[in-house]
């Protein structure tokens, strides 16, 4: 496959496997060793880049579970390119320096490149933007400080990035194993059934790094403007498959500001940067965040097999351990949201409260009138071997008066709907009553008592 784009500031063609990773990329072949490979999957930030798409967006990634295919058409900036050419250092580098915010340095490179895209996009989330850098000398508080320093001060001019893409036309032609409609990509995938869909590759990235995988034929879903589409209306969101969790996020927000904050615990931020919400529903992890939520909202899943296209309730499309109601050849083209349910409340049980995989994931949504419950949609991830609705619970709740001796009968149910398992994460036992204590917390959430695990002090 040939690639192009610009890497710091300048056109590059490169002739590549199409699963090769930027990471190794940079070391070996053009020994800009600034990136460094750390977990090589995803976790720790060190081989952060800043990569400006063709809209003129910035984002930092992962280089090291990025495949270099996935950069036509783009402009990559690694450590080596934040500086001018006189050597001028860009604001988040001299506030590093000055703050005291690199020890051993190792991880330096990555944080000053998640810095600088923060900076370039006018994000003062610190702690958000760097909870995907580790580092094991310094202790965060220098480096959060210069990132503090450095956030009033002006972009540098020669990190236009989008204004040399629009002059070069770098990766203007759209390459084959790139798409860029709708009809050619449902064709290539009925003609390659078992080939691999490549959009943020989040998760397929770690069939190549950590399981060596061979993927057989791939095709890059970056170039299908219908996949990344938002389309909100006055009753739903239809989001297409290919928009990133960070996308995800800022559209529902308003709506759904319980699933947002689910969102911003999905990983790091170089994560959802780059993962979709189509890939985290079809590769059917009984732990992934969305579905539940999705689930209990009543969300419509989109399919297409050529021209053929179906629509289901999402909580139809998971049906046992590793198999999903999806024929060979088709795909996920998106979802649809319903708008306005304001009861909605997601709640994420995990060993560390950020960037990890939920031990147990639960979604509440009950309609209550007059004090009686007259609709409950509750669904759980991580309690079974698929993302599943706890329709027992459910029957246990509908038609009684909204009270705690209520709940106290309904998570006797919960025994009914789920055998979850015991793995490293967490015990059956635990899982079981985690889930009960979830629906407590969705009684006190909605009656006003302080339920945000970051708020309770002694």
């Amino acid at each position: 496959m040939n690639v192009a784009f610009l890497l710091n500031g300048e056109a590059v063609t490169v002739k590549t496997a199409p699963t090769q990773t930027l990471l190794d990329w940079l070391r070996e072949d053009r020994k800009l060793c600034g990136t460094k490979e750390g977990c090589n999957e995803g976790d720790c930030g060190a081989c952060t880049v800043m990569v400006t798409d063709a809209d003129g967006s910035v984002r930092a990634l992962n280089a090291c579970i990025l495949f270099l295919p996935q950069l036509h058409g783009k402009a990559v900036r690694t450590v080596e390119g934040l500086c001018g050419q006189d050597g001028a250092l860009h604001p988040v580098q001299d506030a590093m320096i000055t703050h005291h915010g690199s020890q051993c340095g190792f991880c330096t490179p990555g944080f000053v490149m998640s810095m600088a895209a923060a900076h370039q996009n006018g994000q003062e989330d610190h702690d958000d933007q760097l909870a995907g850098n580790l580092c094991r000398c310094t202790g965060y508080a220098p480096i959060i400080r210069a990132a503090q320093a450095a956030a009033k001060e002006p972009v540098p001019a020669w990190l236009d990035d989008h204004a040399r893409l629009l002059q070069t036309k770098v990766g203007e032609n759209r390459p084959p194993y790139m798409p860029d409609t709708l009809s050619a990509l449902a064709d290539w995938y009925a003609d390659n059934p078992d080939g691999t869909l490549i959009a943020g590759a989040t998760d397929v990235g770690l069939w190549v790094t950590k399981q060596m995988r061979d993927l057989g034929p791939v095709v890059f879903l970056g170039g299908c403007d219908a996949l990344q589409e938002i389309e909100t209306t006055a009753t739903h969101f239809h989001i297409g498959a290919a928009v990133r969790m960070t996308q995800l996020r800022e559209a529902i927000g308003d709506d759904y500001p319980s699933y947002a904050e689910l969102i911003r615990r999905y990983g790091a931020q170089q994560v959802r940067n780059a993962a979709t919400l189509g890939g985290n529903i079809a590769n059917g992890s009984p732990i992934g965040d969305n579905p539940p939520v999705l689930i209990a909202l009543g969300a419509t899943l989109h399919l297409r097999h050529r021209t053929q296209t179906r629509s289901m309730p999402i909580e139809d499309f998971f049906l046992s351990y590793g198999k999903q109601d999806r024929a060979p050849g088709e795909l996920v083209t998106g979802v649809t949201i319903p708008r306005g349910q304001n009861n909605l409340r997601c709640y994420k049980l995990s060993k560390r409260l950020d960037q990890d995989i939920s031990a147990l994931c639960g979604a509440f949504n009950l309609i209550i009138k007059d004090g009686i419950i007259r609709d409950a949609r509750i669904a759980f991830g991580g309690m079974a071997g698929i993302p599943k609705r706890a329709i027992a619970v459910e029957s246990a709740l509908i038609g009684q008066p909204w009270s705690e001796a209520t709940l106290t009968q309904a998570c006797k149910a919960f025994a009914a709907d789920f055998t979850p398992l015991s793995d490293m994460r967490a015990s059956a036992a635990y899982r079981l009553e985690a889930a009960q204590n979830m629906l407590r917390r969705y009684y006190a959430d909605l009656n006003s008592l302080h339920t945000d695990i970051l708020e309770v002090s002694a």
